[in-house]
C-alpha cells in the first residue's frame, strides 16, 4: 500500500496545496488543489475518488480532472470515474458544482450513456472493495456531513480523519483497529480554539485529548494546517505529553505500508528536491 501526499494544506499559497492523497495509482482520497501535481497520464489512471465532505478545498479538482481525462478515457473505452461520498455530499456536488453554471455536468458528459463521472453513495461503516483494496468509511464530526477513511492492509490500517472536531465515534472504532499510521487534522493554534470549535476543526490542546483515546503508540501525521502556521502548530503539539510519534505531513511525501519477512514496515519518502521547510 502506497499513499502519495499530493496536498495537505488548509488553504493555498506558493508551495501549499489543499488535501489530496493518491492511493497506489488509481484511487484519489479527496480532490483538493494537490491533484494538480499529477501528470495527465496519471490522471487518466484514476478510477475512484473518495470524498470526505463537500467543502471546496476537498472537491474543487473533481470537475477539472473530469474535463482533463474525458477524451483519453473515452478513447480507451474506460468506465466512468466513480466518485464515492455521503449522499449529502453527492447532492451538494450536483446542486452547486455540476449544475451547468459553476461547471458542466460531467455525470452526463460526454453523453448520458457514457459519462466520465459516476456518483456512488456510501455510508459510515461501509467497507468498499476497490481493486483489491479494502477501504472503510469512518465517522467524522464537521460543519457539514463528513467522513474519514481507513485503508486496511496486512501491516495495519492507514487512517485519514478527514476534517473533524472532537469525535467519540471515531475513537471507538479505532480502538478495534490496528492503526499503522493516522493522518489527522489540526487546523488552528490554541489561541484560535474558539474558531476551531465553531468550524468543526481541532487545535493542539484538543488534539492531545483526542489522541489520548488511541491506546497503542503509532505514527501520527498532522494535516490541514494553514499556510505559514505549520511551525507554530507543531511547536504547540510538541509540548503535549503524547506517546505517539508525531510528524508534520508534507506535500510530496510518500508513505508505504507493507510486510517484509513477517515484519510490519512503514516507510516515509520525499522527492530529492524537497526542502526542510516545505511542509504545507
Amino acid at each position: 500500500m502506497q499513499i502519495r501526499v499530493l496536498g495537505c494544506s488548509g488553504s493555498i499559497a506558493a508551495g501549499s496545496r489543499t488535501t489530496a492523497f493518491l492511493l497506489d495509482h488509481d484511487v484519489l482520497i479527496d480532490a483538493g488543489t494537490g491533484v494538480g501535481e499529477l501528470t495527465l497520464a496519471e490522471l487518466v489512471q484514476i478510477d475512484h475518488i473518495l470524498v470526505s465532505h463537500s467543502h471546496l478545498d476537498h472537491v474543487l479538482a473533481i470537475g477539472l480532472l473530469a474535463d482533463s481525462v474525458t477524451r483519453r478515457r473515452s478513447a480507451l473505452a474506460r468506465p466512468p470515474v466513480q466518485v464515492h461520498a455521503l449522499p449529502a455530499t453527492l447532492a451538494a456536488l450536483r446542486t452547486h458544482v455540476f449544475n451547468g453554471v459553476i461547471w458542466p455536468d460531467f455525470t452526463r458528459l460526454p453523453s448520458e450513456r457514457h459519462p466520465v463521472l459516476e456518483l456512488r453513495p456510501v455510508e459510515v461503516g461501509q467497507l468498499l472493495e476497490l481493486g483489491g483494496r479494502r477501504i472503510e468509511v469512518l465517522s467524522a464530526a464537521h460543519t457539514v456531513p463528513a467522513v474519514g477513511f481507513a485503508v486496511h492492509g496486512e501491516a495495519g490500517a492507514w487512517v485519514y480523519s478527514g476534517d473533524t472536531g472532537p469525535n467519540e465515534a471515531l475513537w471507538q472504532r479505532l480502538a478495534a483497529l490496528d492503526v499503522a499510521a493516522l493522518v489527522i487534522e489540526t487546523a488552528f493554534r490554541d489561541e484560535e480554539r474558539a474558531l476551531a470549535a465553531a468550524s468543526g476543526h481541532l487545535c493542539p490542546s484538543q488534539l492531545g485529548r483526542e489522541l489520548a483515546r488511541l491506546a497503542a503508540p503509532t505514527d501520527v501525521y498532522i494535516t490541514h494546517v494553514k499556510p505559514g502556521e505549520v511551525a507554530a502548530v507543531m511547536a504547540e503539539i510538541a509540548a503535549l505529553p503524547l506517546r505517539h510519534r508525531v510528524h508534520a505531513l508534507e506535500s510530496g511525501q510518500t508513505i508505504t505500508l507493507g510486510r517484509e519477512a513477517g515484519t510490519d514496515v512503514l516507510r516515509q519518502a520525499w522527492p530529492p528536491a524537497a526542502a526542510a521547510g516545505a511542509a504545507d
